[in-house]
């Protein structure tokens, strides 16, 4: 109670969308006025009307929250809380002030009793809850179920006893017992191999293997199986000795390894069928069917339920598939199915179409949103790989063998789905109990943390406006200080478990409501019974779907065992009340007999429809008309994409596979080379997905893109530099034509052509598109550059323009791109020879020299020689000591 700050408050105003009361209607805006109660683990409005029969209770429990965010300031002047919960339900709690019991103090108060359970499993509401013992008349009477043929296990509960325990409502040993394990056929076993938890935490105690499989057979093959979780018996078919085997993925790896043990394993789940009163009989080697097989042929399956391309991310990391040339007693399907983290995003689009609704003022639905979900295309994919199952256990009499990663996700969802359409047993309230607690709870679905039982600071935000009546100096700086605080804690808080989040129980629900809604007649629940488990799935009110195993629950933990200090959730859906609510009046169970020969009995065994599957309105709180109108069903349920490998056949996911996926592409083929079309796979499913299969050659070809784009940044830096390097030259002989001075030996003729340049300005700069070629109209080689090292072949002689301007007032401006320096400048000299060489060679004409101006010289005239002499005073060798003039 500490973390409570205010534990009522009056006159609160509540607003919230109402479900539709029809199918074709939308949901209403609802206000409220009542009292806001805290508890440690609930909030609940209780409305303020006086009548009894029209005054109600709203209980939000903390762990359904999704996201509780403060709001500014409204027009009215009231300060709202907004809600919204895990079970889509969306609510606006309006507060007469902010602090001293109004809404901070709320939403304080729920932050800090939802995120102290983050802590421990044990702060949840299922550790303080207790259910009060149901009187005699209140008990549903229930038929007997089998006993335990075992002293060690507990008996069930008998129907006269006042109250029953839910947390014994699967007996392994019943179970199996029912299916016929021990009594239509011997070639199964019970296993005490993780009797203590220690060959496999997250699988139960009681596991069924085939009877020619020993311990120490098991203990080598856990090995092989990730996490240790071996090829285990869940289902046992009743109208022939087929049956559902679940594991985890193999870890094949990079090296492609394989286990004796694991396909020997494997090789006698197969072909349990052959002799199914003989516990020990010799398996025969031959994958070629047995008289004693039902139907015409053996088409055992392994069924892995991952995208190829998942599949073959696995083998990276030392994990993958089977090689079906080591079990030669079956095939291999992938079925297609996402990832948790790929139906979290779907179900999160879902969630934000109907967010938007309820935001806008028209309060339409996007179906865009919905199509860009492709909830509808999962759920159809996960419903054809469980026909898929059906099919091949009761039409092809053969056995299956399902996994995924782990095999506590997708695994549950195929097994759970193919089970219910296999046995009616399990459409009943028993036998959905056991279902749930044999195929989710005891082979280790990770309830905590796909439902995110523990909360995170995350999901408490603020999107408050600043006060304007705090304009004193230091009120910024301590509110950008507390958002800065809180930036930081948010950061830093620990949201892990957020990732391991996703609907993968809300999918098996949904799954079960769509076939129901095919078959209304063959469920002895309706579907209030599912809205009511997926309330529960998310309120922790029970011990049921808290943990992520049977140890987890079982295994005391420095106190007393979960099922001794938790409720299951059983016992409160077995009062009479709840019976009531959720019993099914169509059910008609004389269609699921199996002695019937009508034309239109079929033993008990659902066939649906896989792509006849609509969004399940009721628990999206929409109508139906709204969010399955018109063609966005049938538009999104394409089913999966099945992909079967074979005894021969090459493994997509292999390396072989991959390779030739690669070269058929190369070539123009059409797929593998062995058999396998790239289009028109075998199965209920469509054309395969060979898309999936470029990721790895994407990925590649993306590595080498990049050490592309390296080296040419590399090289573009190397072009700045010489860049950088010729301006720098080019400016420091600018500068040094421009400096005063004398300039001694600056500008001379170059030796090639009429080039009057330095050498940096003769550098060759590569061209900017690609930087090693060089534009030939531009490139030039520097003198300093030897000959053997310049290209060899001929290159058009450019003259390159100067980089400085001639003098415009000068002569030889129009005629000359070159200008007279001081070097240039001469004076006449008084021996014939010396004038004769100045003049270009012996018999020179000194008129066409004085006349010349292409030569670009001054050439002294008479006058200037008076000059001279003037200025020299006639004493030359005074004025000119070593000769120069």
């Amino acid at each position: 109670m500490d973390a409570i700050r205010v534990a009522k408050v009056d006159n609160v105003v509540l607003e919230r969308p109402i479900p539709p009361s029809t199918k074709d209607g939308v949901p209403t805006r609802s206000r409220q006025t009542g009292t806001l109660h805290l508890t440690p683990h609930h909030l609940i409005f209780d409305t303020a009307s006086t009548s009894s029969e029209t005054a109600s209770e709203i209980w939000i429990p903390y762990p359904t929250i999704t996201l509780l965010t403060r709001l500014p300031q409204s027009i009215a002047g009231l300060y709202p809380l907004q809600i919204r919960t895990r079970t889509f339900g969306s609510y606006v709690l309006l507060f007469d002030k902010d602090r001293q019991g109004g809404a901070e103090d709320v939403w304080q108060s729920v932050k800090d009793c939802a995120v102290a359970r983050a802590a421990s499993v044990e702060q949840l509401y299922a550790f303080f809850y207790t259910l009060s013992p149901p009187l005699a008349s209140q008990i549903v009477a229930r038929p007997a179920a089998p006993l335990s043929i075992s002293p060690d296990q507990p008996q069930p509960v008998s129907n006269a006893s006042p109250v029953s325990s839910g947390w014994s409502t699967f007996n392994p040993r019943a179970e199996f017992a029912r299916q016929g394990v021990g009594s239509r056929t011997k070639a199964w076993r019970f296993t005490d191999i993780n009797k203590d938890y220690a060959f496999c935490p997250t699988y139960p105690t009681k596991l069924v293997v085939p009877s020619r499989i020993s311990d120490s057979t098991l203990a080598y093959a856990g090995k092989y199986r990730s996490k240790a979780r071996i090829p285990a018996l869940t289902y046992l078919h009743w109208a022939n000795h087929a049956s559902i085997t679940r594991s985890s993925q193999p870890m094949v790896g990079l090296k492609n390894s394989r286990s004796a043990q694991d396909e020997r394993l494997v090789e006698c789940i197969f072909s349990s069928h052959q002799s199914p009163d003989t516990a020990y009989a010799t398996a025969s080697p031959s994958p070629s069917p047995s008289p004693s097989v039902y139907g015409a042929t053996s088409t055992n399956l392994i069924i892995d339920a991952r995208p190829t391309a998942n599949a073959m991310a696995n083998v990276a990391v030392g994990a993958g598939t089977e090689n079906m040339d080591n079990y030669k007693t079956g095939k291999k399907a992938y079925l297609g199915i996402d990832n948790i983290h790929v139906m979290r995003n779907s179900l999160k689009v879902i969630a934000e179409a109907i967010t938007e609704a309820e935001s806008s003022a028209s309060g339409t639905l996007d179906r865009g949103l919905l199509r860009k979900s492709n909830w509808l295309k999962h759920i159809s994919t996960l419903l054809d790989g469980a026909l898929v199952i059906v099919k091949n256990i009761h039409l092809n009499a053969s056995h299956v063998l399902i996994h995924c990663s782990d095999g506590w996700d997708r695994t549950s969802q195929l097994s759970a789905m193919a089970q219910i359409c296999l046995d009616p047993y399990y459409r009943t309230f028993d036998g959905f109990k056991v279902l749930v607690e044999k195929d989710w709870l005891a082979f280790g679905h990770k309830f905590l943390d796909r439902s995110g039982h523990l909360s995170s600071e995350k999901l408490f935000t603020v999107t408050d406006t600043p006060d304007d009546d705090t304009d004193d100096e230091g009120g910024g700086a301590q509110k950008a200080a507390q958002a800065l605080f809180a930036w930081g804690q948010k950061q830093f808080a620990s949201s892990h478990h957020l990732k391991e989040v996703s609907p993968v129980f809300h999918q098996f629900l949904e799954c079960v409501w769509q076939v129901q809604r095919q078959f209304p007649e063959r469920f002895e629940f309706n579907e209030e019974y599912l809205l009511d488990l997926y309330h529960h799935l998310y309120a922790c009110q029970f011990g049921t779907f808290l943990f992520n195993c049977e140890r987890d629950r079982r295994v005391p933990d420095g106190g007393k065992a979960y099922v001794e200090r938790t409720v299951s959730a059983w016992d409160w859906f077995d009062r009479v009340e709840q019976r009531t609510r959720h019993v099914n009046s169509s059910f008609d169970p004389t269609l699921d007999d199996r002695s019937s020969r009508s034309p239109d009995a079929d033993q008990g065994v659902l066939m649906f429809d896989p792509r006849d599957v609509k969004f399940w309105y009721r628990l999206f709180r929409r109508g139906d008309e709204e969010m399955n109108g018109g063609k966005i069903a049938a538009f999104q349920a394409s089913g999966a994409d099945l992909l079967t490998v074979g005894p021969g056949q090459v493994d997509p996911v292999s390396v072989d596979g991959a390779i030739d996926h690669v070269t058929s592409e190369v070539n123009g083929g059409e797929g593998f080379a062995n058999g396998i079309p790239a289009t028109g796979a075998a199965g209920s499913g469509g054309g395969w997905n060979w898309s999936q299969l470029s990721t790895s050659a994407s990925s590649a070809l993306g590595a080498l893109q990049g050490a592309a784009r390296e080296i040419k940044s590399i090289g573009q830096e190397a072009i700045g530099q010489i860049r950088a390097e010729a301006a720098d030259g080019e400016s420091w002989a600018r500068s040094a034509r421009d400096a005063p001075g004398t300039r001694i030996g600056e500008g001379r003729p170059s030796t090639r052509g009429n080039e009057s340049t330095s050498a940096r300005s003769g550098l060759r700069m590569p061209s900017e598109a690609n930087p090693w070629s060089v534009d030939a109209s531009t490139a030039r080689v520097p003198a300093s550059v030897p000959l053997g090292l310049a290209d060899p072949g001929p290159r058009p002689q450019t003259k390159r323009e100067p980089s400085w301007t001639a003098n415009p007032w000068g002569e030889s401006a129009m005629t000359s791109s070159a200008t007279a320096s001081l070097a240039d400048l001469t004076l006449r000299s008084d021996n014939p020879s010396r004038a004769a060489t100045e003049q270009g060679g012996p018999g020179g004409d000194r008129g066409e020299q004085t006349s010349s101006k292409s030569d670009n010289r001054i050439v002294s005239t008479a006058e200037d020689k008076r000059v001279e002499e003037a200025a020299l005073g006639g004493d030359r060798k005074a004025w000119d000591p070593l000769g120069a003039l």
